[in-house]
């Protein structure tokens, strides 16, 4: 009983592996593995830690408007001549220095550099979080474009096997009928070339569909040894055409709430105040100061009793508050130099602004282009396909009752594949082109699975 209950453990600890327990995995829709690629993206997460130093400098920005305080101490050891602050004379002697200063500075006036850099930092820190959407953005267009492929070819791996599967059995009738006497060795030589080409069909589709899920992980930053299977039975093939919809209102929308173009629009804004920040440089600097300091003495060599601590630290304490003022004059052209460079940024930055939303206008509308002609195309597929499949069961028919050639079979059914094929890859674009033009108009791009009703 003993050894009967270890074979069993150690047989299943046999049939148990890692690849066996990833290949039970759910297999994951469109929208999944989106948010998983920018859950696990590295360029989101780069992203992310841009925006958190525009955090830091925001609150430095801030605090810039505050006085600065200092505090600084000395100590020195004065070995042979001397000023001796007791006789303020000269002397040969060891002397000993203790100083102490507290300081603080408060800006008044610096052209308005403080305040632009304040806004500039504000500005920043919203820019990062809308380069944080727009990687976020970007990486999960890519992750559906790369669904949509693999979703493709799994379909037409799926394709082949059937197609393949009805040429095996179409083999198998015709090696019984040549055996019965029924058809010649040409006949099933031809029904053997058309199994082969299919298994090559077959083999090709399934490289073609590995490509395309090593594509579909590199973008999730999926581990390449797990295994990941593209759910496509959640996949909208739901074709309507779309009549009476305005580019113009989608591009309206998209200038407001599209990651690419609010990028565009902060950087002419921080183009803006950091070329204000240099021409502030130009103006005079006010600003307010004020110290305290005291100092302790004690000459080491001297016999008499130095005054205490406390009471130097008392009496030698003095106050100072002044008012400077710091006028630029001449600094070899470098304040001249950053504002024609922070003016020429500005002008990159609004014709940079303008071919931003010129590709986006365009981008506009070829996806609405594109979306209304798969839209057409899918459902013209579709009458197609209907009249493959009953030209495909004719041909059969015929081919059965000895009235065609394999050949014939072959194209019929070459050109059924080649419908099928044709039917999804109409289906995964128009509905790839949708939410491209529903991201136009402000609709997230990953969309919340709906639970199922209890």
């Amino acid at each position: 009983m003993k050894k009967t209950a270890l074979f069993l453990w150690l047989a299943l600890l046999e049939g148990w592996s890692p690849a066996t327990a990833t290949a039970q995995e759910n297999p994951r829709t469109m929208d999944e593995c989106m948010q998983y690629a920018v859950e696990n993206s590295p360029g989101v997460k780069q992203a992310a830690y841009a925006y958190d130093t525009y955090k830091a400098e925001y609150t430095s920005s801030l605090t810039a408007f505050l006085p600065t305080l200092t505090a600084n101490s000395s100590a020195q050891y004065n070995f042979g001549r001397a000023v001796d602050p007791e006789t303020n004379t000269y002397a040969n002697t060891t002397t000993f220095n203790n100083y102490y200063e507290g300081y603080t500075s408060l800006p008044l006036f610096r052209g308005g550099q403080l305040v632009n850099q304040w806004k500039l930092a504000k500005a920043n820190r919203q820019a990062g979080l809308n380069d944080i959407q727009k990687a976020r953005d970007d990486l999960a267009l890519n992750t559906m474009e790369a669904f949509v492929n693999a979703a493709y070819y799994q379909g037409t791996v799926r394709y082949a096997a059937e197609k393949l599967e009805e040429s095996n059995l179409a083999l198998r009738k015709m090696k019984r009928q040549e055996e019965l006497g029924l058809k010649g060795l040409s006949d099933v030589a031809q029904i053997e070339a058309l199994v082969a080409g299919d298994e090559y069909l077959l083999t090709h589709q399934r490289n073609l569909f590995h490509t395309a899920l090593l594509k579909l992980k590199e973008y999730m930053n999926y581990p390449f040894e797990r295994a990941l299977e593209v759910d496509t039975a959640t996949v909208e093939t739901g074709i309507r055409l779309h009549e009476g919809e305005s580019v113009g209102e989608i591009f309206d929308r998209a200038r407001e709430s599209a990651p690419a173009a609010l990028q565009a629009a902060w950087k002419v804004k921080a183009s803006q105040l950091q070329y204000l920040k240099e021409k502030g440089r130009l103006f005079p600097s006010i600003s307010l100061s004020a110290n305290v300091y005291t100092s302790y003495f004690e000459n080491l060599k001297s016999e008499a009793t130095p005054v205490a601590f406390r009471n130097q630290f008392r009496n030698n304490r003095g106050e100072n508050v002044a008012v400077s003022v710091s006028i630029p004059l001449f600094d070899g052209w470098v304040r001249q130099t950053d504002l024609r460079r922070a003016r020429n940024n500005l002008r990159i930055a609004r014709s940079q602004q303008t071919e931003t939303l010129t590709q986006l206008h365009a981008a506009i509308e070829q996806a609405v282009a594109d979306r209304n002609g798969f839209a057409a195309e899918s459902i013209r597929m579709q009458k197609k396909l209907r009249a493959d499949e009953l030209a495909c069961q004719v041909t059969l028919r015929k081919f059965e009752e000895g009235l065609t050639s394999p050949l014939d079979v072959q194209t019929s059914s070459n050109i059924l594949v080649e419908s099928r094929a044709g039917l999804l890859q109409k289906q995964l674009m128009y509905l790839l082109k949708c939410r491209q033009v529903d991201y136009y108009r402000g609709e997230p791009l990953i969309r919340p699975q709906e639970l199922p009703a209890e």
